[in-house]
């Protein structure tokens, strides 16, 4: 077995931390062979899909969008999307390999947790500006620049990429401190950003209920209480399984079907990709007048005309 291999023969700490995640594949090739074959094709699905969806995003942000604030978040969330997506192959390599590629392991783990925490954070500097934009105007006005967006991306990607380094090099050294870094990034990284939807979804509600609120700026209210809801749709769905997971084996190494759980809270989370170009529908007009067009939703011209009357109302409403 990988166990008694790993006790005879001498490797390195970072070898050792890889094998232990093989460990995870090569049991749910031996043991759960039709999971096996199913966790294939669903990743294979998301990969093709994701990668479709993510690639049009950017086309329409980039290419049919003005350049504004929440563009700016949006573009990073699509490009954060489709590099897992990319990604995907090393996870469906590891699988065929029932384990045994170390190298894609490393690359899974890496492009999982930095592709987890950038999601999370774009999704949430979305809503944050959905509400600035919606309830404090004029305060919020020397805060959504493109400038301020950038930087904000900047630090994002910084952030998320420099602590899984130092995550994965902590874990390679001493994989006993391993979950108890689980534990500490579950809250900042995934339970704070959560309660700031909430409280900011709340906030979007509590201001609907102005009657003195002319038709126009309620129905845009509303239409930002359509899109936190559904972030947090995403989060239950993607997120959630799996920081629950990681929560419960702190207290409970032995968890029963633990190998099933991971593999099913780690596919779930990659999901994301292919759940978050709904959030572009209700962040931009255009892309979901093009989804349209392409999938044959509407008529060429019902859409262009959508997209006009969608531009005129946007600039009486600014």
């Amino acid at each position: 077995t990988a166990d008694s291999t790993s006790n005879t023969s001498p490797t390195s700490p970072t070898e050792d931390y890889l094998q232990r995640l093989a460990h995870f594949d090569e049991e749910l090739y031996n043991d759960f062979y039709s999971l096996w074959i199913t966790l294939m094709v669903v990743n294979s699905f998301i990969f093709l899909v994701g990668t479709m969806l993510n690639t049009m995003a950017l086309y329409v942000f980039c290419f049919r969008t003005k350049p504004k604030t929440t563009s700016i978040y949006t573009i990073n969330l699509a490009v954060t999307d489709l590099l897992v997506n990319l990604s995907l192959p090393t996870r469906i390599l590891l699988y065929y390999s029932g384990g045994a590629c170390l190298t894609c392991s490393y690359l899974h783990t890496f492009s999982y947790f930095v592709n987890m925490y950038c999601s999370i954070l774009f999704l949430t500097c979305i809503c944050v500006d959905r509400y600035l934009a919606i309830v404090q105007v004029e305060a919020s006005r020397r805060w959504r620049s493109s400038s301020v967006a950038k930087c904000v991306c900047v630090s994002v990607w910084l952030f998320a990429i420099v602590v899984t380094y130092s995550f994965l090099s902590t874990a390679f050294q001493h994989a006993s401190c391993c979950l108890s870094k689980l534990l500490f990034l579950t809250i900042t990284e995934f339970f704070l950003p959560l309660v700031v939807i909430v409280v900011f979804t709340v906030r979007i509600m509590w201001a609907l209920t102005d009657r003195r609120l002319m038709q126009q700026s309620r129905k845009r209210r509303r239409k930002a209480v359509q899109l936190l809801c559904t972030v947090l749709i995403i989060f239950t769905v993607c997120f959630t399984p799996f920081h629950i997971t990681q929560v419960v084996v702190y207290f409970h190494p032995d968890m029963p079907h633990h190998v099933i759980v991971y593999h099913l809270t780690v596919t779930l989370s990659s999901l994301n990709s292919c759940m978050d170009p709904v959030v572009y529908c209700f962040v931009t007009n255009n892309f979901q007048a093009t989804m349209r067009n392409i999938f044959r939703r509407a008529e060429p011209e019902q859409t262009s005309g959508d997209i006009v009357s969608m531009q005129h109302s946007s600039r009486a409403s600014g």
